[in-house]
Order: structure tokens, then C-alpha cells, then sequence
């Protein structure tokens, strides 16, 4: 189940926060793909605002179901929207947030086994944040038993100073979540039905509550501003190009150096200060690309020079050289 209904108010928008694109794709592919990697068959996202938007952007998967949150009742109600499409089932369920795209299959399958090997009702996936304003605090027993999740909204400065924050992502037997779900009210600050809540009574009902901490709390940050926007950028490229360098290919500047997700770069390529590859782009072997030089869905033969030049849905072949100040839009370089 991923929480899609946020509205991106924050984010001063009129899109969905989840189809605001990181390297390249909405937030909401990344916590797709990190799911289906961890082995889930079904995805039931729940949209809200705007969530044509979000149907229409994903319409080609066939393996998504929606469910409709029209009222934003907080999370507790998120998750109950999706409640009727599981009906029936008993497996375990992830809960993501869909506006988390930093989180890797490494760690969820880490929450997911632990979950397991626990045979708990509910694990949930925390991070020790440097400083955790804005998000939910873990609280624990003097014996580190989980004790319950506090939102900050609610939380007295006592708990506030706790820097163990929940990421919002779960791991849950589905009866356990159902019946705790059933229980959840509205009475906090907010007037919201939290999902956290569902921890606290599964603790008073002597249900097995565990925690996995993330080794790397990067993962766990949550995109609500455009400031988040960009830190989330910066660090999933940074992910990108240093598995590019560790693949055998030459970045001088990894700084001014920008590549998406789903663009492709042959061993003993070089990237000069100022490159961008963006798209679906396709670069071959032992190519020179820059300073200054922006490719954009275009596939690029071997051995093949590009400097300070434009190229978009550009065909070039093996042994060319292109620039300095050419643009290519289609067609085939020469």
C-alpha cells in the first residue's frame, strides 16, 4: 500500500506532490520499483489530489490498483481507503510513503525479513536522524521495546529531543492492521486518524511491535518542500554517478556532472565539468562528452566526441566528433 494523496502544499503546486520528478521520473516510480524489487505482486495506491494526474501518468502499469481518499483524514484513513481491495487477505502488507524515492530495496528486504523472522505484528523501519524536526518520534521502553510512535505535533519537548524518527514505512501482518485500524480516532491536534496510532494499540494489545533502524537515515527523507526536492535529487545522482565511476567510467566533476536514472554509459567514457545526459540516452564506449555538453534521449556510437553541443532524440555514430555549439535535434549526426 503506498500513500499517494498529498497535495504538495508545500511544495507551492498545483501537480501532485508524488509526480514531482527526481532524476528524471515522478517520486512515485522509485517506491514502485523499490517494492516490486522486495518481491510484492500487488500495489494499491492511494491518490487524492489531483489523482487523475497520477492514474494518467501510470496508466501503463498494469499491476497498480487505485483506491481514493476524497477527505484528508490523515494516514490511518489513507490506508483504510485501501482496506476493501485486500479484503480477504492474510499476508503481510508494506506500507510506503510515496514520496520517499531515496529508499532502496536493500533496506526494505532487511525490514521485511526481520518482520518475519520476528513473526512480529508490525515492524517498523526508523532512522537516527542529525536533526529530526518534522517527523514522528520512536518511543521505547527502558528496555528498548518499541512503545509507540509520537507526531511531532504532538510530541512535549521531552520527545522532541529524541532524534529515532519513524520513516513511514511498515511492515504488517494484515489482520493485526485491519483490527487496529478499526480502533484508530481522531483525537490529537490535528484531528486526524494516524496511522501511528495503529502501533500503540497493537503494543496495549501485547501484539510483537519490532524496529529496524536504516544504516543510512538519508533514505528516509521525505520530500514536502522544494528544498527537499533538490536535496533528494542531489543525493540519488550522486547515487547514480558514483555507481557510473565504480562501472569504469571517468567523471572530472561529479559536481556539474548531471545523469538520469535510465540513461546508459559505456566503460572508459569520460565526462568533462558541465555534461548532462538525460532520458533514455544510450552513450557507447570510450566516447568524450564535454565540457558543456547536454544529450537528451539520443543515442551516441563509440569512440564518439561531443563538445559544448546540444544534441535531442539525436542518432550519432561510432569515431564522430560534434561541436564545439552544434545542435541536434533528430536525425543522425555527421
Amino acid at each position: 500500500v503506498i500513500l499517494a494523496a498529498g497535495d504538495g502544499t508545500r511544495l507551492n503546486s498545483n501537480r501532485p506532490k508524488v509526480l514531482h520528478e527526481v532524476c528524471g521520473h515522478p517520486m512515485l516510480h522509485y517506491v514502485l520499483r523499490v517494492a516490486g524489487e522486495v518481491g510484492a505482486t500487488r500495489h494499491v495506491v492511494v491518490i487524492g489530489y489531483e489523482g487523475e494526474q497520477v492514474r494518467q501518468s501510470f496508466r501503463n502499469r498494469g499491476d497498480i490498483e487505485f483506491a481514493e481518499q476524497t477527505e484528508r483524514l490523515g494516514t490511518g484513513h489513507a490506508v483504510r481507503m485501501a482496506q476493501p481491495g485486500l479484503k480477504g487477505y492474510t499476508g503481510d502488507i508494506l506500507v510506503l510513503a510515496g514520496d520517499t524515492p531515496l529508499l532502496t530495496a536493500p533496506t526494505l528486504q532487511k525490514l521485511v525479513q526481520w518482520h518475519r523472522h520476528q513473526d512480529a505484528a508490525v515492524t517498523i523501519l526508523t532512522a537516527e536522524m542529525p536533526e529530526p524536526k518534522g517527523y514522528g518520534r520512536i518511543l521505547r521502553y527502558e528496555d528498548n521495546r518499541v512503545q509507540g510512535i509520537v507526531e511531532e505535533k504532538d510530541a512535549n519537548r521531552y520527545e522532541r529531543a529524541i532524534r529515532e524518527i519513524n520513516t513511514g514505512s511498515y511492515c504488517f501482518d494484515a489482520q493485526a492492521l485491519f483490527q487496529a485500524l478499526e480502533r484508530i480516532t481522531p483525537e490529537n491536534v490535528q484531528n486526524e486518524y494516524y496511522l501511528t496510532d495503529c502501533i500503540r494499540i497493537l503494543v496495549e494489545q501485547g501484539c510483537r511491535v519490532e524496529a529496524v533502524i536504516t544504516e543510512d537515515h538519508t533514505e528516509a527523507i521525505g520530500v514536502n518542500t522544494r528544498v527537499q526536492l533538490a536535496e533528494a535529487e542531489r543525493i540519488l545522482r550522486q547515487r547514480i554517478l558514483v555507481r557510473l565511476m565504480m562501472s569504469g567510467i571517468t567523471i572530472h566533476d561529479p559536481s556539474s556532472c548531471y545523469v538520469d536514472e535510465e540513461a546508459e554509459i559505456g566503460k572508459d567514457t569520460v565526462l568533462y565539468p558541465g555534461t548532462m545526459v538525460m532520458g533514455p540516452s544510450r552513450i557507447g564506449k570510450n566516447c568524450r562528452l564535454g565540457p558543456n555538453a547536454q544529450i537528451v534521449a539520443s543515442t551516441v556510437g563509440e569512440n564518439t566526441v561531443i563538445n559544448a553541443s546540444y544534441l535531442n532524440g539525436a542518432v550519432v555514430g561510432d569515431g564522430e566528433r560534434i561541436g564545439p555549439f552544434a545542435t541536434i535535434n533528430g536525425g543522425k549526426g555527421v
